[in-house]
């Protein structure tokens, strides 16, 4: 009996690291962050956060009062976070997937390549945003000495990390380094494809298109449904690419709603504004993600049928 105590109790005993280090780094953090939006949590209260006195969901009214500048300036910021989720991730997908399409049957220095397509999410990500940032630079960036220099496609030197053009260059650099994840995703689910559905769609006439929109595109959808999710999860989460790119203050035409609550939290010092703008987003994305998994497994059941 102690013996089978044991070996029932062993796999608990493994996963108890993995449980208690998801409590203190996700579990205990959330319930805080969410207990601090019901305060009037400011500077005057940050050496002892427990004294600010309890606002009950002032701080909610206050975020998604459209009337007020606090929510106005919260709608802009999450309509453009869900304009560039959206063309981020529809960009990462269609690359990623023609991409794998493309790699998936064999040619001489297919190794290289894919080594190269997987540089850019192998690569840390402020190395990379940093390296963007001086190539986005107005008079000696790489980008604008090729486009404006050297092909003259440009009037004169667009500023890149100011203005309209900002939300462009947050946009190229996220689906810059984004995209080999959907690459590498897709490209390993191409494996589990049996070659003999081309080889008989093939004998029976089937363009290369033709396949592609019967077999492969069909095949993927599983995966697809995952994929999608996770990247829009990140994507709209995404605060490490537009806080290198731009400093604390975003440009307003790329002010993602990740750098909108950290200007509320850290730079004006209202981390009970803050805290309520991050519980209005996780409750945002949850809705999202159960509305998105009811969609498509109600799709997979009827595809079934």
């Amino acid at each position: 009996m102690t013996g089978r105590l044991r070996r029932a109790g062993l796999p608990y005993l493994l996963l108890l690291p993995a449980v208690v280090m998801e409590l203190l780094v996700h579990l205990v953090p959330m319930l805080v962050g969410i207990a601090m939006s019901f305060k009037e949590l400011t500077q005057f209260y940050i050496r002892d956060w427990n004294s600010a006195p309890w606002t009950g969901l002032d701080n909610y009214r206050v975020s998604v009062d459209l009337s007020a500048p606090v929510g106005k300036d919260l709608l802009h910021s999450f309509a453009v976070t869900c304009v560039f989720s959206v063309l981020t991730v529809a960009l990462c997908w269609l690359i990623g997937v023609a991409a794998a399409i493309f790699m998936q049957d064999g040619f001489r220095g297919r190794a290289v390549l894919r080594a190269i397509f997987l540089t850019p999410y192998a690569l840390p990500v402020y190395a990379a945003v940093i390296t963007w940032a001086f190539m986005f630079q107005h008079d000696n960036g790489m980008v604008n000495h090729i486009l404006h220099d050297q092909l003259g496609l440009t009037g004169e030197r667009p500023f890149w990390l100011l203005g309209g053009n900002s939300f462009t260059a947050l946009v190229v650099v996220s689906v810059w380094k984004t995209w080999p994840f959907a690459f590498l995703v897709v490209m390993a689910a191409l494996q589990n494809i049996p070659k003999e559905l081309y080889e008989a769609a093939a004998i029976d006439g089937a363009g290369v298109w033709q396949q592609i929109r019967k077999i492969t595109l069909p095949s993927l959808r599983p995966i697809n449904q995952v994929l999608v999710l996770v990247l829009f999860l990140w994507t709209f989460n995404d605060f490490n690419t537009p806080y290198v790119l731009f400093g604390k203050s975003a440009p307003e035409p790329a002010d993602l709603i990740s750098i909108h609550i950290y200007q509320a939290s850290f730079v004006t010092w209202n981390f009970g504004t803050g805290s309520a703008m991050s519980v209005l987003l996780l409750l945002f994305l949850l809705v999202v993600t159960a509305v998105y998994l009811i969609v498509t497994s109600r799709g997979r059941r009827s595809a079934d049928a």
